[in-house]
């Protein structure tokens, strides 16, 4: 039979041969007893298959560690999203009041329509959401992707573009403590991480204040230190945390700028984007900003006028990686890197998907040395010797046991209270 296939045949049969026999589908043995024939009917039944699949059901589960914080916008719970034909996918992130209401708006319909959920999802309910629900809509956008994936016996990144690096580099967060500073910084380096990265100088006693001068004057100190323990074969980088008024940021950067750090982050309040247009001519530091940011129109007017170097935007708070694949388009057109925020291990495994299709500057974030702490996932992200390297998994690669995280919330049933127009075409427009 083999013989009688065309070149341009085969390569189509075994694409189909994969989608319909994923191992997380069908078990392997039923594909060797089906070879080599019926590959015809096979092919339409996996395209079928694909196209009828139906979003059954989501789950929303609480873990402990990092995700019981009390933060709307930065948890790290988990979100399941179960499709009627036995694949589910794994999310991670946002509140429960928001992901019930979006998760019942896109129950029954077809997992493999992404960037029509989202569009559903961020449209729905008329108003423009807040970055509260763009970090839920995130966390499903997560699960969607990994289904697809699954479904087509490939990894994210396969589905982005194919791999531009082969591995992702890390700067640390919170390394161990190796002694002093100017340890604890070398030793960083040489575990294998490109940079170092901390937060400043932290008052003695809280309750007495945070004196911005004083800070500054300690912080300028404890930088020397790290530019002498990362050498001049490493780098380091600092979190002004958006403690500081305008004049201490500025003289801060002023001050360090001789010891070359890779970025500064967050140097003034987020607030006000507009700040920047007077903020960055007056400092010569690379700066890195996006942390407190959501989808592209928090931070396109920065972005497009280059008013920071690096953005900080991540996953699932600029809503999934549909999202930040747009946002890494808009970085890449004005020339600004992509340093993205840590906020949990399953959006650290999305993320090195997206940044390995992706062709610009990137490193990412990770914390101590970089063990997860998550007992309910028993595959996360691969980390190696300050690397983060991407998993050949079909989807995102990541596993969760249920039986160590709390159920807290099941939909089930579809809802959507508000009218949602479409073009003739069918897309969406607005109510």
């Amino acid at each position: 039979m083999w013989g009688r296939l065309s070149r341009k045949t085969i390569p189509v049969l075994a694409a189909a041969i994969r989608l319909r026999y994923n191992p997380s589908v069908m078990d392997r043995r039923a594909l060797l007893k089906s070879l080599p024939f019926g590959l015809a009917a096979a092919a339409a039944r996996s395209k079928a298959a694909l196209a009828d699949m139906k979003i059954k059901r989501i789950r929303y589960y609480h873990v402990g560690g990092a995700g019981a914080r009390p933060i709307f916008n930065q948890s790290s719970h988990i979100v399941t999203v179960e499709t009627d034909q036995g694949i589910t996918g794994i999310g991670e992130g946002g509140h429960k009041d928001a992901i019930e209401q979006l998760a019942a708006l896109i129950i029954g319909e077809s997992p493999t329509r992404i960037e029509h959920l989202w569009q559903l999802m961020y449209r729905h309910y008329f108003y423009p959401p807040g970055r509260e629900k763009i970090h839920a809509l995130g966390a499903l956008d997560l699960a969607l992707w990994d289904i697809k994936g699954k479904a087509l016996g490939v990894p994210v990144y396969e589905l982005l573009g194919g791999l531009t690096r082969d591995y992702v580099e890390c700067y640390a967060t919170g390394f161990p403590n190796s002694g002093s500073l100017t340890e604890t910084a070398r030793a960083c380096i040489e575990f294998g991480y490109r940079a170092f990265r901390f937060h400043g100088a932290e008052p003695d006693d809280p309750a007495k204040g945070y004196h911005h001068r004083k800070m500054v004057d300690k912080t300028v100190g404890m930088c020397q230190e790290i530019r002498e323990g990362v050498g001049d074969e490493g780098d380091w980088a600092i979190d002004f945390h958006t403690r500081l008024d305008m004049p201490d940021a500025i003289r801060l950067c002023d001050l360090i700028e001789p010891l070359r750090p890779l970025f500064v982050e967050d140097p003034i309040r987020s607030e006000n984007a507009e700040v920047y247009r007077t903020f960055r001519p007056m400092v010569k530091v690379p700066l890195a900003v996006g942390e407190h940011y959501g989808d592209r129109w928090d931070s396109n007017m920065l972005i497009e006028n280059q008013l920071f170097d690096y953005s900080r935007v991540s996953i699932p708070n600029s809503g999934g990686i549909t999202e930040y694949m747009k946002h890494g388009a808009i970085c890449e057109t004005h020339y600004v890197g992509l340093v993205p925020h840590f906020t949990g291990p399953v959006a650290e495994a999305s993320l090195v998907h997206c940044l390995c299709a992706a062709s610009g500057p990137g490193i990412m974030e990770m914390r101590g040395k970089g063990d997860p702490g998550a007992p309910h996932l028993p595959q996360a992200y691969d980390f190696r010797a300050g690397k983060l390297y991407p998993v050949a998994k079909p989807g995102l690669g990541v596993e969760f046991d249920p039986n160590r995280a709390d159920l807290v919330s099941e939909i089930t049933e579809r809802s959507r209270p508000i009218s949602l127009y479409r073009r003739p075409d069918g897309s969406i427009t607005n109510w």
